[in-house]
């Protein structure tokens, strides 16, 4: 399985996610796209958002803390 959470340091919705991921012991990319146009281009691409955080699990995409829609997406 290959999570990447597209991300900023000042979002507190992507801190909640990475916490997430880590408490559940799920190895994941975090990719700050506060600086790296390439990175933010991917994720917009991705989710049609400017929105953070952008939750890839496996091609599903996520947009924003939403449990309820990551657990679906980890098949929990």
């Amino acid at each position: 399985m290959i999570i990447k959470i597209y991300s900023t340091q000042t979002c507190p919705y992507c801190v909640m996610a990475k916490e997430y991921f880590k408490a559940a012991n799920l190895p994941f990319e975090d990719i700050n796209v506060s600086s790296d146009e390439k990175m933010i281009e991917e994720m917009v691409a991705k989710s049609g958002q400017m929105d953070v955080p952008v939750i890839d699990i496996d091609g599903n995409i996520i947009v924003g803390f939403n449990k309820e829609a990551i657990e679906k997406a980890l098949n929990k």
